[in-house]
């Protein structure tokens, strides 16, 4: 398994193909905006090792603690923290309810001082109406660009694990012939 460090490189070395190859696909700057911006996000702060102490988890500084009870429910390199798609969705709903959390209670304490009102149905249904239908191209840009750092994270995971299997078999075989 790669070191933070080196996560940190992949993420920074494959940054500028997945912004071409996102143009030539694209060929709109917003979208490979999102895309990317999504892409680096996900590869430095927002990856599958936010289940462990790792690099990522201390890069959130007095935030980290939201991330505790996410490490408490799942156990590292599950499907559910470094699984394709499942992964990244389980991150993006678990860090909304976090932040849904403090904006209730933020507006919940200005409402108390200023006395406006605030209809929390409306504004979650408009919102979510304006992503799902009219803002579906830049959340599904945003989304793949967060999928595609974890995946690079969960890929070179994979490949180092399988690197180091095979280097232990051939030691171990290197060590039977040598006792014969």
């Amino acid at each position: 398994m790669p070191s933070g460090m080196t996560h940190d490189r992949i993420t920074l070395w494959t940054l500028p193909w997945v912004a071409s190859i996102t143009y030539g696909v694209t060929n709109n700057g917003d979208l490979t905006l999102l895309v990317s911006g999504g892409f680096l996000f996900s590869g430095l702060m927002f990856g599958p090792d936010l289940d462990i102490r790792s690099i990522q988890f201390q890069r959130w500084g007095l935030l980290r603690g939201i991330w505790l009870p996410y490490r408490k429910l799942l156990r590292h390199r599950s499907l559910f923290s470094h699984g394709p798609i499942i992964g990244t969705c389980i991150r993006v709903v678990y860090l909304l309810v976090f932040m849904a959390g403090g904006a209730i209670f933020i507006v919940a304490i200005a409402q108390l001082f200023f006395g406006f009102t605030w209809n929390w149905q409306d504004f979650v249904r408009e919102k979510f109406h304006l992503l799902t239908h009219h803002r579906y191209r830049e959340t599904l840009a945003l989304f793949t660009g967060l999928e595609l750092g974890a995946m690079s994270h969960s890929i070179s995971d994979m490949l180092g694990s399988n690197y180091k299997k095979r280097l232990k078999k051939k030691q171990l075989k290197t060590k039977v012939k040598v006792k014969r």
